[in-house]
């Protein structure tokens, strides 16, 4: 069972999120909070696998809450995906860098929320490539100003091709196809790649690329 805590201020938005999931046999929304405050406090006491997290709350916004629950070793286990627009995507940045797993937009399809949970929830930590890389593109500029470029001196070669990849937005199974390798293959090198560089999941591998100019916006 998938336990889903849904952070919005929004009354109207946590109740049609929560319906939604309540109806898959596999989620259960074990909580719900309107501040950013509310929300460290439910999950540090509920510890769900995912957590709904929208970014402008009173009491501490959704940046800074992502920031608490990432800082708490008790909380490893927990997956903050940000509920964004593209007007807030100069927030994206720091949200990954602060160990946001992935991004959802507010008018999502009720397939692909349902669809993200269980994606994030199973360990792979980019949700849409294409909302994920537009996202990335618009914010690219200010991901590198003042950002210190990673060390890749530790990767080797195909490490750093498939870093290339996972940046420009694309999953496993194809990066696997434009390597003509087997997904467990890339599944193996992405792994690496994220303990050398001591990136918490997937999407810091993104800015990690991005960072070092392994990717530049509107590459693919």
């Amino acid at each position: 069972m998938i336990r889903v805590v849904i952070a919005d201020d929004q009354q109207l938005i946590r109740a049609g999120f929560g319906a939604l999931l309540s109806n898959e046999p596999d989620i259960e929304v074990v909580g719900e909070a309107g501040t950013g405050a509310e929300v460290v406090e439910l999950v540090r006491r509920v510890r769900p696998d995912v957590v709904l997290m929208d970014i402008r709350m009173p009491d501490g916004d959704g940046l800074w809450a992502t920031e608490q629950l990432v800082a708490d070793p008790r909380l490893t286990g927990v997956h903050i995906v940000i509920v964004t627009t593209f007007e807030l995507d100069e927030y994206v940045g720091r949200a990954i860098r602060a160990g946001a797993s992935g991004f959802l937009v507010k008018d999502t399809e009720p397939v692909e929320l349902i669809r993200a949970v269980r994606v994030v929830a199973g360990g792979d930590a980019l949700l849409s490539p294409s909302v994920t890389r537009r996202l990335l593109e618009r914010v690219a500029a200010g991901l590198a100003d003042g950002a210190r470029a990673p060390a890749l001196d530790v990767l080797t070669d195909r490490e750093r091709e498939v870093l290339a990849l996972v940046g420009a937005g694309l999953t496993n199974a194809e990066i696997a196809l434009h390597l003509f390798l087997s997904p467990l293959t890339v599944k193996t090198h992405v792994s690496r790649t994220m303990t050398k560089l001591a990136a918490r999941d997937r999407a810091q591998l993104v800015v990690a690329a991005y960072e070092a100019g392994l990717v530049r916006p509107g590459w693919r």
